[in-house]
């Protein structure tokens, strides 16, 4: 798990990221939060403070910067919670809700959000299933599944959402080519919102936004 000569704090300082004291007491207790229930469920592969803090905290900051103030926003595919639990640390402001379909992780993230207080609702659910009923402004997505899939599953719920943040790595330009030579893309706008490097690699992480034309 995380070696035991690290910190939370030193990781934050190694990546130049300053946040109030409250708010790395409460990503703290999320990490072990996060490795505790990893040792039952595959949750996370990054299981140190480096790699939570290259990873699942720059990677929710990214997102944070493009969201409004208040903004209604689902976690699609949560499992243990980056970016959704990340989000709601850092902007308390944000209405943030998690969707999770496997019933373990759903079920774990909820004990996870529990014990940190948060009022972040966790749903065992298919986010398709949610949007029948409850509209979001933001559909916040890590890691799901390619561009072509996700606009598959989404193109009969755009009246429930307004826009898809989603992150995605060197791939990106491949899998937009492949969703617009299925069509998906025509009444779309994709717009590539930030970048920054992959930490230990010569790759970057893109930050895209899909939303209506």
């Amino acid at each position: 798990m995380n070696p035991t000569d690290d910190s939370l704090a030193a990781a934050l300082a190694r990546h130049q990221i300053e946040l109030p004291e409250r708010q790395v007491a409460l990503l703290d207790q999320y990490c072990h939060l996060l490795w505790e229930w990893n040792d039952k469920l595959n949750l996370t592969r990054h299981t140190d403070y480096e790699k939570f803090v290259g990873r699942d905290v720059v990677d929710s900051r990214a997102i944070a910067q493009f969201l409004e103030q208040g903004e209604k926003v689902l976690d699609v595919g949560t499992g243990g919670g980056v970016p959704g639990v990340v989000l709601a640390i850092l902007r308390d402001d944000l209405q943030v809700a998690l969707c999770e379909s496997v019933g373990k992780k759903a079920r774990a993230v909820a004990d996870i959000v529990a014990r940190l207080g948060l009022a972040v609702p966790a749903h065992h659910a298919r986010a398709e299933d949610l949007l029948a009923a409850a509209h979001f402004q933001t559909l916040v997505i890590r890691a799901v599944a390619r561009l072509k899939k996700l606009l598959e599953w989404f193109q009969p719920h755009w009246n429930a959402f307004d826009r898809l943040l989603v992150l995605k790595g060197p791939s990106w330009v491949e899998e937009r080519g492949e969703a617009r030579h299925f069509g998906l893309m025509h009444e779309l706008q994709l717009r590539k919102l930030t970048s920054y490097p992959l930490p230990g690699t010569a790759s970057e992480s893109v930050l895209l936004q899909i939303a209506p034309k």
